[in-house]
């Protein structure tokens, strides 16, 4: 009988019967650089007392931010909402220098739960940016991890949000000219941008390295393999969470004959099942395995109790937490302060 992980790591059992069934895709939920700032929130508050404020989401999950809204971190949008001196803790996301130099002009104690690999992007900014590159940034206008990055190199970045804009986005000097992405995109249309960019401008450089983070590929590789044997897909995460909307694209495109999005179990519709015999599961990088387990068990109550988990990578990568939590309080090394509790 398969078991998954459920609650506070309890193992739930699914029972194998009939021939309704599951395909439950691995990697799935939380990645490294999520379970590292999901922390850091929950240890600042530990160590410091409600309440602790986070610029923006600190990832973008609402199950996430209710939980830790219950704990006592309040969610602002800018950095002046919080009150001089206070803790605050910048997302995952990562934030502009810009957005850093107004934290320190309030006197604000800030932590930085930033993933190490959007710093590795930024550093990337600043890098060709010094070198006088033009900046092609793949990604979404209005993404807190777009703003963040863009605003490493405001002058030397061009932000193009579409493979379409490939064809149409201007550049001072097609031999100094450079692209970067954000890292939760699919990885199809970011290449199909790349390489209608590279049709124009034959001299575009590639990044020093993948941009798009290991998590963002690992589950779309994963959706794939199952969606080509789904009647439908169903995508655990929130509307605002960019790697989980690709999901559910990327579902459509490799074969799912319908693929949809839900925060929570109780969204999933009968219509979507009904004539469905085969069902796929996943969830975005930002996702407790709670909230997949929750819609295994609803799945389990309309019959679709064979569960079988269809795994393309492992995942061990861990992060340390910020600097500013990883001594305790008296200043000695925190054992605990290890970020990417890996999902069994």
């Amino acid at each position: 009988m398969p078991r998954i992980p459920g609650a506070r790591g309890r193992l739930v059992d699914i029972p194998v019967q009939g021939s309704k069934r599951v395909l439950l895709a691995a990697p799935r939920g939380y990645c490294a650089g999520v379970d590292r700032a999901v922390i850091a929130v929950e240890k600042a508050l530990e160590r410091y007392g409600a309440p602790v404020y986070v610029r923006k989401q600190i990832v973008h999950n609402i199950h996430v931010v209710t939980e830790l809204e219950s704990m006592g971190a309040i969610f602002v949008d800018e950095v002046d909402e919080v009150p001089e001196g206070a803790h605050v803790v910048f997302s995952a996301h990562g934030v502009s220098p810009a957005v850093v130099n107004a934290a320190a002009d309030r006197g604000l104690q800030a932590i930085d739960a930033t993933c190490p690999l959007v710093t590795k992007v930024h550093r990337e900014a600043v890098r060709f940016a010094r070198d006088d590159f033009e900046i092609l940034l793949i990604g979404h206008d209005g993404h807190e991890e777009v703003e963040g990055t863009a605003g490493e190199a405001p002058d030397h970045v061009t932000v193009v949000n579409s493979p379409e804009e490939a064809d149409t986005v201007e550049v001072k000097d097609p031999d100094k000219v450079v692209w970067l992405s954000q890292t939760t995109l699919s990885v199809d249309e970011t290449m199909d941008t790349v390489r209608r960019l590279r049709e124009r401008f034959p001299n575009l450089q590639d990044p020093p390295s993948d941009d798009i983070c290991y998590a963002t590929q690992n589950r779309q590789v994963a959706i794939k393999k199952v969606a080509k044997d789904a009647d439908l897909v169903i995508v655990v995460g929130s509307a605002n969470s960019s790697n989980s909307v690709r999901l559910v694209e990327v579902a459509l495109e490799y074969g799912a004959k319908a693929a949809y999005r839900v925060d929570y179990a109780h969204e999933i519709k009968q219509e979507w099942l009904d004539g469905v015999e085969t069902v796929g599961v996943t969830s975005g990088a930002s996702v407790p395995e709670v909230l997949v387990t929750e819609v295994l068990e609803d799945l389990a109550g309309a019959g679709y109790r064979d569960v079988a988990e269809v795994k393309t990578a492992e995942e061990d990568l861990m992060f340390s937490l910020p600097k500013e939590l990883r001594q305790d309080r008296s200043g000695r090394p925190d054992d605990r302060a290890l970020g990417g509790r890996t999902r069994p």
